[in-house]
């Protein structure tokens, strides 16, 4: 079959290229996916650039999200059935390839009404951010909730997730542009932090109220900024470290207000337990009927991985980027 196999963790595009490998078989409790679109996301970059903290054996196959058809099953799979209609999120990789392997506990059905190209794009990105809202912590009607990077993928899903939730989210940016996507997906606030203190904007728009909840994929100095807007007792959620790891006055910061902390990755979501069903029920049913969008930006060739990583670190990207492995599926 054809992969995009990546040979090193140094960047550079000739590490990237697609090759002829043997097509994987189904161990117990795995299933075996024909791959129709498979989802880029930052954590790819990373693993490209060497920067990801769950470090990966090389060479390995590019690809941690896919949506496909199921094409053969191994033993012990009792719920999941050749033909089927599914997603994924991939752990180890393995899905900008032609087919791969999937443990059966992480398959996501797929409803008729979510094509494939929009299914390779919700995965990781909208159950992140629904467990981040809903199993990590707690997301309630008046709760108000600022997201960091609001205009990216993660954002953008937080703050469709939030909203039906009940709360009021607030938002930064970091590239002019990017703000007005989650506004139209109800943000009542984002504010560019190139261009104005972002916390002195949060706290006139709140009258000075605390905030319940951060999300935050930033890290570093931004992170440290948004702790003088949180309540007593209330939750930081980290999912990432885009300026740098949380600066080492973290303790100080959460002890003065007695905050909750918490660093979250998809990989250690409780698959096949009730919160992991509950949150596939709820996000493919939104999804379905329109109400949780997924906002696919561009649609690159199995061949163009590197023009795809490239587009998503410019930061320019209010979306999802999405790999086209086999579109005619």
């Amino acid at each position: 079959m054809r992969a995009m196999l990546l040979s090193a963790a140094n960047g550079a595009p000739e590490s990237l290229a697609v090759v002829e490998v043997a097509k994987p078989e189904p161990g117990p409790g795995e299933v075996l996916v024909e791959v129709a679109y498979g989802g880029c996301n930052f954590a790819d970059t990373m693993i490209w650039r060497g920067t990801y903290p769950h470090p990966k054996g090389f060479p390995m196959v590019a690809g941690l999200e896919i949506a496909g058809r199921v094409v053969a099953v191994g033993a012990e799979v009792a719920d999941v059935r050749v033909g089927d209609r599914v997603a994924a999120f991939l752990e180890d990789g393995g899905g900008f390839a032609e087919f791969c392997v999937v443990p059966a506990e992480r398959i996501i059905p797929l409803p008729d009404a979510i094509p494939f190209d929009v299914a390779a794009a919700f995965p990781v990105q909208a159950l992140t951010a629904w467990h981040m809202l809903h199993t990590v912590s707690t997301t309630r009607p008046g709760d108000l909730v600022l997201v960091h990077a609001i205009g990216g993928g993660v954002g953008l899903y937080l703050t469709q997730l939030a909203v039906m939730a009940g709360a009021t989210v607030v938002g930064t940016v970091g590239t002019a542009g990017k703000e007005r996507k989650a506004l139209d997906y109800g943000a009542a606030l984002v504010v560019n932090r190139n261009e104005a203190d972002f916390v002195a904007e949060i706290q006139r728009f709140t009258g000075g109220r605390g905030l319940d909840k951060i999300v935050d994929s930033t890290g570093a100095g931004i992170l440290d900024a948004s702790f003088a807007l949180m309540r007593d007792l209330g939750h930081v959620v980290s999912f990432g470290e885009a300026e740098g790891r949380p600066l080492p006055n973290l303790w100080e910061r959460l002890v003065r207000k007695s905050l909750t902390f918490t660093r979250f990755h998809l990989g250690h979501a409780p698959f096949g337990a009730p919160a992991w069903k509950a949150g596939i029920d709820a996000v493919t049913a939104a999804v379905a009927d329109g109400s949780l969008k997924v906002p696919v930006e561009a649609v690159f060739p199995l061949d163009e991985v590197a023009a795809m990583y490239r587009r998503l670190e410019s930061r320019e990207v209010a979306g999802k980027l999405v790999l086209a492995v086999n579109p005619a599926l």
